[in-house]
């Protein structure tokens, strides 16, 4: 029922493979993909649209890539599904803005609110950092220098 999207699993691998790089070294998007055989075009798009949000900075040209420029234990998992997907919805009436036909004698819009708020609060209590496993990333990488 909810299943995460495909382009927020690839921000998630993304993520997850630069964090074990040093702090300010460039990965492209062809590097990430070959590593983790993720599609190159969709994967492009979310590295894009995390840059345009300040999570990465892109570098462009020849020796350009993407820099992890965020501590990921300060970005929710919330964050990353609003910049992929927008806003939570578990339905399309929890926003104002929507109404179905059934709104006017629905008995479910109230509790179903509700439960939209409790799952967005649950994102937001969430950071990239516990989701990736970065400190065991980092004690990997720590393992392989001794």
């Amino acid at each position: 029922m909810n299943r995460l999207n495909r382009k927020i699993e690839y921000a998630l691998i993304a993520l997850k493979y630069m964090s074990s790089k040093f702090a300010g070294q460039l990965t492209t998007v062809k590097e990430i993909c070959a590593a983790t055989n993720i599609p190159f075009d969709a994967t492009s798009r979310v590295m894009q649209q995390m840059a345009q949000k300040n999570v990465l900075k892109a570098e462009h040209g020849a020796q350009g890539g993407y820099m992890l420029i965020t501590d990921l234990s300060k970005i929710s998992f919330l964050d990353i599904v609003e910049l992929i997907n927008g806003q939570v919805e578990v339905v399309r009436c929890v926003s104002s803005l929507d109404e179905c036909e059934f709104s006017t004698g629905c008995n479910m819009s109230s509790p179903l609110k509700s439960f939209n708020d409790k799952l967005s609060n649950f994102y937001k209590s969430l950071s990239i950092a516990e989701i990736i496993n970065v400190k065991e990333s980092v004690k990997e990488i720590e393992a392989e220098a001794l």
